[in-house]
């Protein structure tokens, strides 16, 4: 039975990825840091599992990471955990780079003196390549066209302190690989999104808003053209019940010309999987090879609901841009297809309706 350690295993992708290793008979140790409220609502299929444990522990931490990994020698580890918000890293930039740059430092160094057999995972981030990307013809979907896209190849121009911090590491697993010959592959993942995703990301805060106000409107039996909107309130996801006359806080967002290529995170997840069962490690772009502006997400979100022109229900705040934003992401994914034998399964559509679904039925319970 092999074993695996993940870190970052309350998040989204920590959760599937455990799920996924133990459906394979994976032993999974997962690590979490020490909080003083619940954080494991993601893991409720892990958490009672024969095959799996939870253990705490802080990877900006150099003697925790190395007591951690001396004790339970993993055949993999699985370097989940980050500080993901690119907004907050603006605010918390130290911070930032001690969990997303030094954490996997950690971990590597630990390899090396320890355990040379570990393999190691790196989350590494589309947020690298910033505002570059190649532009060129190719052949996409049978059809030669102009494209400009982010593949392997392309040069990393990081444009915020998340970025910088993940272009760190991103490098870091590389010249350990390159000098001490270990295993260390590192997955640039575009945008994945889920039903899990946290609250703070704005294709989830588009789908609760959503959810929580097709709710608010069925509870007060009323018709989209009888409500007043409250432009200066703010809206706090879970407060359905409360008995708001026919007011409701509009929708908040930012930039809603950036344009981000979409994927599921379960899909996702399974592309790191197949990296490191490889006999040799390497990076990998995963992505969709689809992009859409938030716009067009928007569209997609409202129309679950069956509203059409969106624009009365969103306000456009100035506090919601970045000092510096990253316009336009489109992944082509076509190594990760060669030589996984990986593609996407979950459509943007589908991704967007099972985000609004799962976010109605959220609502649905909110007394």
């Amino acid at each position: 039975m092999k074993l695996a350690l993940i870190t970052g295993i309350t998040g989204q992708d920590g959760s599937y990825l455990a799920e996924f290793l133990l459906q394979k008979d994976y032993k999974v140790i997962g690590l979490k840091r020490r909080t003083s409220t619940n954080s494991l609502e993601r893991l409720g299929q892990c958490i009672n599992h024969p095959n799996f444990l939870l253990i705490e522990g802080e990877i900006s931490d150099s003697g925790c990471v190395y007591d951690i990994v001396n004790k339970y020698q993993p055949d993999e580890i699985y370097n989940l955990a980050a500080q993901s918000h690119v907004a907050t890293s603006f605010e918390q930039p130290d911070f930032t780079f001690q969990v997303n740059a030094l954490g996997p430092l950690y971990f590597l160094e630990a390899i090396r003196r320890l355990s040379p057999q570990s393999k190691f995972y790196q989350a590494s981030t589309s947020e690298m390549f910033g505002k570059n990307y190649t532009e060129s013809a190719d052949i996409y979907d049978g059809k030669t066209v102009e494209i400009k896209y982010q593949n392997e190849d392309t040069p990393f121009e990081p444009q915020s302190p998340y970025a910088i911090a993940k272009a760190a590491a991103h490098n870091l697993v590389k010249v350990y690989r390159n000098a001490y010959k270990l295993f260390g592959c590192c997955g640039i993942l575009f945008n994945h999104e889920s039903e899990r995703r946290g609250e703070n990301f704005v294709t989830r805060k588009i789908t609760k808003w959503i959810a929580e106000f097709a709710v608010w409107v069925d509870r007060h039996n009323i018709t989209y053209q009888d409500l007043v909107f409250d432009t200066d309130e703010v809206y706090i996801p879970g407060r359905v019940s409360q008995d708001q006359g026919f007011q409701f806080p509009k929708l908040r967002l930012g930039n809603l010309d950036a344009r981000r290529d979409w994927g599921h995170a379960k899909d996702y997840v399974e592309a790191m999987y197949l990296m490191m069962q490889q006999d040799n490690s390497d990076d990998y772009v995963i992505a969709t090879g689809k992009t859409y502006s938030i716009k067009e997400f928007l569209n997609e979100a409202f129309s679950m609901i069956d509203i059409w022109d969106w624009n009365q229900y969103v306000v456009i705040d100035p506090k919601f841009y970045r000092p510096v934003d990253v316009e336009y992401l489109l992944g082509v994914p076509l190594k990760a297809k060669d030589q996984l034998q990986w593609e996407p399964q979950v459509t943007f559509k589908e991704l967007v309706q099972l985000m609004v679904d799962n976010d109605i039925n959220e609502a649905q319970k909110l007394e």
